[in-house]
């Protein structure tokens, strides 16, 4: 039990290896792998958690190694493959200059984002505003979107330096974004208790059945729709309750 306790702690730093490895990747333009590492440290992300919950040894040290391992899996990494989108090195752009380098906002909007989600209390059961994990793989998966999607015409827009930047911007509005969304971490084995996150990962499985890699920016997209939809609906019906 003595070494179980320990457990959680090193499965963050295991993410943090993982975001290392994964940057070292990007750095050579291979960015099907560094999406592949990044996917592995979301992994032990989400399972350091779950065991400092289950074993009771939840404490500050591991709030605090979580988010400096997340910032460099889920800010560094996907802050420097933009960079590379928009410098031409994931795409045949001639752009030069402190233009790319913009996509580093991303980076820095995740660094707020965790930062502040170490004090905010309200988010210990649900979201306000886009976690990293999620984010970085929205922005890991364009290069490869782009890359691999059965009508590439679909997706000429991500060649565009200004759709970039706007992704970039509308990234790093939604991880800081008021914007409430239900958490896909379960705590307790209840079908009743966890209807939508169970219904939502079905949905996301078939997504990425049919579509594969070319799914991943769609779950994204649909995970911050359908929270704001639940949490409209049930306001609105709280609201009519009373």
């Amino acid at each position: 039990m003595a070494l179980l306790k320990h457990l959680p702690n090193f499965l963050t730093l295991l993410n943090l290896l993982c975001g290392c490895i994964a940057l070292q990747h990007a750095a050579e333009f291979n960015f099907e792998v560094a999406f592949s590492w990044v996917c592995l440290g979301i992994f032990f992300d989400f399972f350091d958690g779950f065991f400092a919950r289950k074993f009771g040894v939840a404490g500050p040290l591991g709030v605090q190694l979580d988010s400096l391992a997340d910032m460099v899996t889920s800010g560094v990494v996907p802050g420097y493959v933009m960079m590379c989108m928009l410098s031409g090195q994931a795409f045949p752009m001639p752009i030069h200059g402190f233009f790319p380098y913009l996509g580093f906002l991303i980076t820095l909007g995740a660094c707020y984002r965790l930062a502040n989600f170490n004090i905010d209390t309200r988010q210990s059961d649900s979201f306000i505003g886009l976690p990293t994990p999620a984010n970085a793989l929205f922005i890991m998966s364009l290069p490869l979107v782009a890359r691999y999607a059965p009508n590439p015409a679909w997706f000429v827009g991500l060649q565009q330096p200004w759709v970039l930047v706007g992704i970039t911007l509308l990234s790093t509005w939604v991880m800081n974004a008021p914007l409430p969304l239900f958490s896909l971490k379960i705590k307790k084995f209840s079908i009743s208790a966890y209807k939508l996150q169970l219904g939502f990962v079905a949905y996301a499985m078939l997504l990425l059945v049919f579509l594969k890699i070319v799914a991943v920016p769609f779950i994204i997209l649909s995970y911050v729709i359908v929270s704001v939809l639940h949490t409209f609906f049930t306001r609105a019906t709280l609201g009519m309750k009373k």
